[in-house]
């Protein structure tokens, strides 16, 4: 069978099958990717191959760059990593399973060579080869997280105790439901069974919660441990905390959390990267990621915590997207027996109900699978727009689905006019049913083979061999995420994390002799000349270490002193406004300029940006023992009175006007514009949104203009076949009435009677059925050339698709940089000062020459 042409949008999932002949059609079944945005149910036994289906949906959604979410508590979908190009043995020995070769009475190099061999046919037989597995490689990142363990990449939860980012009083329904699922989650952990009205842990809980979050202030366990201790809130309800929850067993609920937390085996649950699902949706360049959890080594309530915690984190990411007709992501889970079940309230089925109800309209496509369908809350599964259904055994199981699926016909609004049962029961292996609420009819298809190697569910041996150098890449990258590189030099302190100042010395002390050019008091000037003091964020113990690094070797340290020098500082606030683009930006710039020396005027170009606010700024200059000062270098006289420091400010307003630019990206062809603050990661993930939509539209509207075209052909070919059925009718009449009369002709003859009026009825039949049978084949012909057409018109329509898709695809790259230019009453200049810039001069000893350094101690922003 030959594979359809590629087309993005459109998933090959294998060809429709006739269960009454048991073969498959050579037609090939293409599943819109959109339908998906409805979510999807998959339902089969064990041998059904609902695996190597959802394997299909997975790899054309990573063929079509859609990102993914896939909890696999099985192990089953970590054979998506299995994907080898060459389709070598050597590729599939590490993989095979030991027990199937010993089985077959093969070594491990022959089972290899045969399983090769096996999957080059499977593929070749549907169409597949090499060039596509690679496609599929290079489309999307694939990574396996191991939460609780280090076999693959460990997942911290502390991320997931964070405050939302949400704002309280437009989405307090959505942080409130969040709450409930992650103070569920956590005392499900420590064995409570937490009921959110009459648990008194979990009101507790949901209250400290609340408390944190409305202040938008993360909680961590520590925290939380000590908020249970003693709460932040007084009263719950109408009683005081410890009426409603003695101080004695909020102490046992704290030790029970903090057992956990000190337990060797649950710091695993607490490194790795956060559950960010922003990152484990994309790479830090943009690029769609897989990313598999699986929770196959995990227990029972352990699976329970994270997958609520997975699916409360994905509701809260779905809330801060834009809406979207087109699939933007999807969330698959393998076996969702037990976290959705029809009676029970788990803390994971309240975050599942409201992705089927709500995520259609952020583009985030929801896929549950089970071979447990008893155990499935079916009215919640009304929103599911496709069914995919595999082979049954027990009719308990059947009857379960056939009522699940006939209440999502009824929410569609359709009818039934299919013996579901009797399909089910014809269904094997690998046939599936899919009833598809967006397409008129339901189809019976065969599944496609599986581009991944299909070796069964991997143990956590075998995660760790697959992950091993992936895994060191990946946590790479997130150190480099986190990473925060120091002001430079030295690594100076935030100034509001700085040491507390020092308190002078108690007794009389004399004061040092100040450092040659410097005077321990401040130059007199004018009064109206503005003076501010930068802050001292770095101590002389930090700047000793510095020098000492810097030298390279141990320093003798003579004295440490602190000095002021005088620079030029411009605060200012520049908005840049651009209404066309969407551009509304205030930025606050706070300069520090080298005070002017000579006949020079104030370099602007030199200025170093401070890591500081206005407020920051101080009106004195630090307090130090006397011998360590502080010192203060002399004002030059271009910035010693209040008329030269306003024409600071007009030459700093000036300067900024010609040289502040906000550069963003954008891409013209999409009209769509870097937001102010938006990185160049997140500008690409929505461009690809966009250009995902747009593609989906020009489709759309080519197929409907070909459907029209079709439909003429179609109409036409109907009525052909109409006219060749009445022409075969009439022919064989014809035929009949020409036997009749060479009957008659013959028996007259036979019986003396000669009449040219027989002869002559007789060669007339003759004439009609020779007209008729020509008429029966000009409608042929005319039918075959209709088809002939209408496949031709088809083929055109699918070379016209290619080329939108492959215009979108290249479309993405064509970024363009677009500068900002701020408007000169944008510019608004609010001080220009002098500003004393702290210093500490450090002398030292190293063994050669005494030494003095100066070590900048005010913050500056890196670059």
């Amino acid at each position: 069978m030959q594979a359809p042409p590629e087309r993005l949008g459109a998933f090959y999932l294998g060809a429709e099958y006739d269960l009454e002949r048991g073969e498959r059609v050579p037609a090939p079944l293409n599943y819109d990717a959109r339908d998906l945005t409805t979510h999807a149910v998959v339902v089969g036994m064990t041998g059904s191959g609902k695996t190597g289906l959802c394997v299909d949906l997975l790899e054309e959604a990573a063929l079509d760059q859609v990102p993914a979410l896939i909890i696999d508590p099985k192990g089953d979908m970590t054979n998506l990593l299995l994907q080898f190009p060459e389709l070598r043995p050597e590729d599939f020995l590490p993989w095979v399973n030991p027990d199937d070769a010993r089985r077959k009475g093969m070594t491990l190099e022959e089972y290899a060579r045969s399983v090769a061999e096996m999957w080059r046919k499977g593929l070749a037989d549907w169409g597949e080869g090499p060039e596509r597995i690679r496609m599929l490689q290079e489309s999307v990142d694939y990574v396996i997280y191991t939460p609780g363990s280090d076999a693959g990449v460990p997942v911290s939860i502390l991320g997931s105790l964070a405050a939302p980012g949400l704002d309280f009083q437009e989405d307090s329904e959505t942080i409130r439901d969040r709450i409930l699922g992650t103070t569920a989650a956590l005392l499900s952990l420590v064995g409570v069974d937490a009921d959110p009205v009459r648990s008194r842990e979990a009101i507790l809980l949901a209250n400290i919660f609340e408390h944190f979050w409305r202040r938008n202030e993360d909680l961590d366990l520590a925290k939380l441990i000590m908020a249970i201790q003693t709460p932040p809130v007084r009263q719950l309800g109408v009683f005081d905390v410890d009426t409603f929850f003695p101080q004695k067993d909020r102490f046992e609920l704290a030790m029970a959390f903090n057992n956990l937390m000190a337990s060797p085996a649950f710091q695993s649950w607490l490194s790795g990267p956060p559950l960010d699902i922003d990152r484990m949706l994309f790479t830090q360049e943009g690029k769609p990621r897989h990313s598999i959890f699986y929770i196959a080594h995990l227990s029972e309530s352990e699976r329970m915590f994270f997958v609520t915690l997975l699916l409360e984190a994905v509701v809260t990411w779905m809330r801060r997207q834009t809406g979207t007709t087109s699939l933007r992501a999807l969330l698959y889970f393998d076996e969702v027996f037990g976290f959705f079940p029809p009676v029970r309230e788990p803390p994971s089925k309240r975050p599942l109900l409201t992705l089927l109800k709500q995520a259609r309209a952020y583009g985030l496509g929801t896929i549950l699978v089970t071979q447990n369908p008893e155990d499935l809350d079916y009215k919640g599964l009304t929103n599911a727009g496709t069914w995919f259904i595999g082979k049954l055994q027990a009719e308990r199981d059947k009857d379960r689905v056939i009522q699940g699926l006939k209440g999502a016909i009824a929410e569609a609004g359709q009818s039934e006019e299919v013996d579901y049962d009797a399909v089910i029961n014809a269904l094997s292996s690998r046939v599936f049913l899919m009833h598809n609420v967006h397409e008129d009819e339901p189809v019976v298809f065969h599944t496609r083979w599986a581009m991944s190697y299909l070796r069964g569910p991997l143990t956590r041996p075998q995660v760790q061999q697959l992950m091993a150098l992936r895994k060191r890449e990946l946590l790479r990258e997130e150190a480099a995420h986190e990473a925060v590189s120091p002001a430079s030099p030295p690594p100076a302190q935030s100034p509001r994390t700085a040491a507390p100042a020092r308190e002078e010395a108690a007794g009389p002390e004399e004061a040092a002799a100040p450092p040659p050019g410097f005077s321990p008091t401040p130059p007199a000037l004018d009064p109206n000349v503005p003076q501010v003091y930068l802050p001292v964020t770095l101590d002389e113990r930090e700047a000793i270490r510095w020098v000492a690094k810097e030298a390279g070797r141990e320093i003798d340290v003579k004295s440490v002193q602190l000095i002021y020098e005088p620079g030029i500082l411009g605060a200012a606030k520049v908005r840049f406004f651009d209404r066309r683009r969407g551009v509304d930006v205030q930025e606050e710039r706070l300069l520090l300029a080298p005070a002017p020396q000579g006949l020079t005027d104030v370099d602007w170009e030199e200025a170093q940006p401070l890591a500081l606010d206005l407020r920051d700024l101080e009106r004195r200059p630090a307090k130090v023992p006397p011998e360590e000062g502080p010192f203060f270098a002399p004002v030059p006289e271009q910035a010693n009175t209040e008329r030269e420091l306003k024409g600071l400010a007009r030459d700093f307003a000036d300067w900024l006007y010609y040289n502040s630019r906000l550069t963003i990206q954008a891409h013209p062809e999409l009209g769509i514009f870097q937001k102010p603050g938006e990185s160049e990661r997140a500008f690409r993930i929505r461009l690809q949104d966009a250009a995902r939509q747009r593609r989906d539209a020009e489709v759309d509207k080519l197929r409907e203009k070909y459907r029209k075209r079709l439909e003429r052909l179609q109409d036409r070919l109907r009525r052909y076949e109409r006219e060749l059925a009445e022409d075969e009718a009439e022919y064989e009449a014809r035929k009949q009435q020409e036997v009749i009369s060479l009957g008659e002709t013959v028996l007259n003859l036979f019986l003396g009677r000669r009449s040219s009026r027989v002869l002559s009825t007789a060669a007339s039949k003759r004439r009609m059925s020779s007209k008729a049978k020509l008429e029966i084949q000009q409608t042929k012909q005319e039918i075959e050339e209709l088809k002939e057409e209408m496949a031709e018109l088809q083929e055109e329509l699918e070379e016209a698709a290619q080329e939108i898709t492959r215009k979108w695809a290249d479309l993405l790259d064509e970024i363009q940089e677009v500068e900002i230019k701020p408007r000169r009453a944008d510019v608004d200049v609010e001080l220009a000062a002098l500003a004393w810039m702290p210093s500490w001069l450090v002398t030292y000893d190293d063994g050669i020459v005494t030494r003095s350094v100066a070590v900048a101690a005010y913050p500056v922003a890196e670059a």
